[in-house]
């Protein structure tokens, strides 16, 4: 349960005072020996812990994915395998899995989603870091809009979306090779821009590290940059800037 269910429950007299004073009092992380839950983080900063699926053991991901989704009611897991998928399926049938992100999560049915955030590619390879980032920010209750293959290489498609995009609380631009997108819209809308560098292109992309460099000595305002492939950062970010511009 969440601080405000707790103090609700406590106001309506459904639980006593030593109940609810039991739930503050607790750790403010679990403690499974080969990790530490945090069980608090929504409490400090609004959005709960979400699970980084790659490279973790099987018992490790089944028994953390397992609490925290007993402690939120749901729970999200980013860069998952289908091994991984198949794994938590079993034990958990309503799980979905996003192939394209490997975003792994079971939601809330009644989860509202406000406010505005757009997503744009540069290209379609971009697309599953692009997804990680919308979907993460559409977890944080954000309503994210989609534009996707808008590049530079034909600025007519962007301009096609202008509107879509100038009407967002923030926008993500997803873009690898030159990585040249975060620039552009950057110039055309009042809004934060997060910049995605990815490690789609070719050698002298040196794996988004030319993309990352541009999009760091940006000129355009208001342009801040993640690192490279990092989508889940990214949303993360937005459903941030956009909780700010529902708020206001």
């Amino acid at each position: 349960m969440e601080a405000h269910e707790i103090l609700t429950k406590l106001q309506q007299g459904e639980i006593s005072v030593e109940e609810a004073e039991l739930f503050f009092r607790r750790q403010p992380f679990e403690e499974l020996g080969y990790a530490k839950l945090d069980t608090h983080r929504k409490l400090r900063s609004g959005f709960p812990e979400v699970i980084f699926c790659m490279g973790k053991a099987d018992s490790h991901l089944l028994e953390i994915f397992g609490r925290l989704y007993e402690a939120e009611g749901e729970v999200m897991g980013t860069r998952a395998t289908l091994h991984q998928y198949e794994l938590l399926k079993e034990r958990y049938p309503d799980v979905l899995h996003d192939k394209v992100s490997g975003i792994v999560k079971i939601e809330k049915a009644d989860k509202k989603h406000t406010g505005c955030i757009t997503v744009c590619t540069a290209g379609t390879a971009d697309i599953a870091v692009a997804e990680e980032a919308a979907q993460v920010a559409e977890y944080f209750g954000a309503y994210v809009e989609r534009v996707y293959d808008v590049g530079v290489s034909g600025l007519h498609r962007l301009l096609s979306s202008l509107e879509t995009i100038q009407k967002a609380n923030c926008v993500i631009a997803v873009a690898g090779m030159e990585g040249a997108l975060g620039s552009v819209i950057g110039g055309l809308v009042d809004k934060p821009v997060i910049a995605v560098p990815t490690s789609v292109g070719y050698g002298a992309n040196m794996k988004g590290i030319s993309a990352l460099l541009t999009m760091i000595n940006s000129c355009a305002n208001g342009v801040a940059v993640v690192n490279i492939d990092n989508g889940y950062g990214a949303g993360y970010m937005a459903a941030q800037i956009n909780r700010l511009g529902v708020r206001e």
